[in-house]
């Protein structure tokens, strides 16, 4: 995002991460720059899965050994749908695999499966199709040159080979982090109309903003109606129940007894 500089004269870039929960809970963090250190310090002592691209500013993250990285399948699938123009023949086969991998999780969704179902589903379905994909990028790598589009494309995918495979194994993870990157249209329609942030600090109110909107869309709840109910009753909401006043909580408070003795 551009942020407007002290002399007010220019602007230089600053960052916006997106952090999903349990897709209920959308967090942005504002950093100054593109340091590696930004999502260490924001996941702090945090040890579970972390779905991201392939960002080498991730690499240190993940070498402290307590987050485990999943891979995203739409970012490999863009490489091979870049070469296509290039090596179409083995662009379009790959394609077709990874558009079966697609299939499996569109029927895990109609089925309305849960963890379990899915996790079982993927393991028939989606890893013979898996092992097809490494069979044919090994025999590829070394027919192709590295540097062009197809190489680079086989080197992404089998680079990250182990976390592309880990979302078969357990049914609460995603295919791809392609939620996070809605999630990131907000900014990037958003800067057209407000242009740039006027210091570091409105980046992280920016931050703060589009957490609170982005996590009511993510519960379905109208943003607007959640912010002007939440700024109204704020100041006088008790702090030990400032939890029931977080989007994916708001809508029951809503309807509970404690809304009205609140608002009075």
């Amino acid at each position: 995002m551009p942020v407007q500089t002290r002399d007010r004269k220019r602007t230089r870039d600053g960052y916006l991460w997106a952090y999903i929960g349990d897709q209920h809970y959308v967090v942005f963090d504002y950093t100054p720059t593109r340091i590696r250190d930004g999502p260490i310090e924001f996941l702090g002592d945090y040890a579970g899965f972390v779905q991201a691209d392939a960002y080498q500013g991730y690499d240190k993250l993940f070498a402290q050994g307590k987050c485990i990285e999943v891979g995203c399948w739409a970012h490999t699938r863009r490489k091979f749908f870049d070469a296509k123009e290039t090596d179409p023949a083995r662009a379009y086969q790959i394609l077709a695999l990874i558009g079966q991998l697609y299939d499996v999780e569109r029927k895990a969704k109609e089925d309305n499966l849960d963890a379990a179902g899915i996790k079982q589903l993927r393991q028939e379905q989606s890893k013979p199709v898996l092992a097809k994909i490494e069979s044919i990028l090994d025999s590829w790598s070394a027919e192709v040159l590295p540097k062009s589009p197809m190489g680079k494309a086989i080197t992404y995918a089998l680079g990250q080979w182990t976390a592309l495979n880990r979302y078969v194994d357990n049914g609460i993870l995603s295919i791809d982090n392609n939620l996070a990157e809605r999630v990131l249209r907000m900014v990037v329609i958003g800067r057209k109309k407000w242009l740039f942030a006027g210091s570091d600090n409105g980046g992280k109110r920016a931050a703060i903003i589009y957490s609170l909107t982005a996590s009511c869309k993510s519960c379905g709840i109208d943003p607007f109606a959640y912010l002007r109910d939440v700024i109204d009753r704020v100041s006088t909401h008790p702090a030990s129940r400032i939890s029931e006043l977080i989007p994916a909580n708001w809508l029951a408070f809503q309807k509970s007894p404690k809304a009205a003795e609140t608002a009075d």
